[in-house]
């Protein structure tokens, strides 16, 4: 008796329902610069026109165990926003604005009014950046996923003039650190928030004490998408730095883009921290110097600025919505250490 591809557990029919479900959405991402209809074998686009010396910025990211919340809450519509938030955020930290976004979707077996809610979800997260979703990949692996689950990989793309690009070398002692607010977790830490979850039995379903919704609501809340932040900086002033606070928290990502002989001073006191946190941190009795080096703890962002801009940028991040605080300066950094807190 023949055997087919679907009786190996790959339904060729279900990825093309899929493909015809999502061009639409993929089409309202298009910009002058997008050339092809996604469904080619490459997505093409061309360099904005207008910039001087052009240079083109990648970067890859996915979202992580953040995933096996999504998965046990069957909550499907905001990762895909996570997926592009963490590689478009990347793009910001060097002045670069995104230009095109390729997603990875792999699973066991396709689901497609479920890929449908990711792919949903990464599309209007391309359209708040003006970043054009130029196509992707739809893997079905029968055996190599667990039931209902999936993974996403995200590639994106961005462009930023050659003199324009953000590398640190101007920043200056005294220049001050303008924390951007985040949404709360983003997606960094899972693996402990998920082991902290487990271990107190807290209730996904239910409003931890002092919430007033479900802990899986705050747990799945989307990463901030920066770019437009970085648009609206540009338009008033010129940062030095930049920062985006992932995996290493406020300890190890902040001294990547501050020269040498340089550290950075926080003051703790100087942004409130989302109370997500501090559940996380009394529930797991999680060690003060491990909530700075695995959380963002409230700040998503951090912006190097001189002195001189700092009320200019926070108007302009006011005028956003967008709450942002200083939380601390640039000062000398002789040793090894390159972060201090400071109550």
């Amino acid at each position: 008796m023949p055997t087919t591809y679907r009786d190996a557990g790959v339904d060729i029919d279900a990825g093309n329902e899929l493909v015809r479900r999502i061009a639409p959405l993929a089409r309202r991402t298009r910009h002058p610069q997008v050339l092809a209809d996604i469904g080619g074998f490459s997505g093409l686009c061309a360099v904005p026109p207008g910039l001087r010396d052009p240079v083109l910025v990648a970067s890859t990211d996915g979202v992580g165990t953040k995933l096996k919340l999504a998965f046990e809450l069957d909550r499907h519509d905001t990762v895909g926003i996570d997926l592009v938030a963490m590689c478009v955020n990347d793009l910001v930290c060097v002045g670069a604005r995104p230009l095109l976004f390729l997603d990875y979707f792999a699973t066991g077996k396709l689901d497609v009014d479920r890929a449908e809610r990711v792919i949903r979800g990464i599309a209007d997260a391309c359209a708040a950046c003006g970043c054009a979703l130029l196509g992707g990949e739809t893997a079905e692996l029968p055996g190599f996923y667990a039931p209902g689950e999936y993974d996403l990989a995200g590639f994106a793309v961005g462009v930023v003039e050659r003199d324009g690009i953000l590398d640190g070398r101007d920043v200056r002692e005294g220049d001050v650190l303008l924390g951007v607010a985040s949404t709360g977790v983003h997606s960094n830490g899972y693996s402990l928030v998920r082991r902290i979850v487990a271990d107190a039995k807290l209730d996904l379903r239910r409003p931890a004490p002092g919430f007033d919704r479900p802990l899986g609501d705050v747990l799945l809340a989307p990463t901030r998408l920066y770019p437009p932040v970085l648009a609206a900086l540009q338009a008033q002033v010129r940062p030095k730095a930049i920062a985006h606070i992932t995996g290493g928290g406020l300890i190890e990502n902040p001294p990547r883009v501050v020269p040498e002989g340089l550290g950075l001073c926080f003051h703790r006191g100087a942004w409130p921290e989302p109370p997500i946190f501090d559940l996380l941190r009394r529930a797991g009795g999680v060690p003060e110097d491990e909530m700075l080096r695995t959380f963002n703890l409230g700040l998503g962002l951090v912006v190097v600025l001189a002195p001189a801009d700092l009320d200019a940028a926070r108007r302009a991040l006011r005028a956003l919505d967008v709450d942002a605080w200083p939380v601390g300066e640039i000062v000398p950094a002789p040793g090894p250490q390159r972060v201090w807190i400071r109550d």
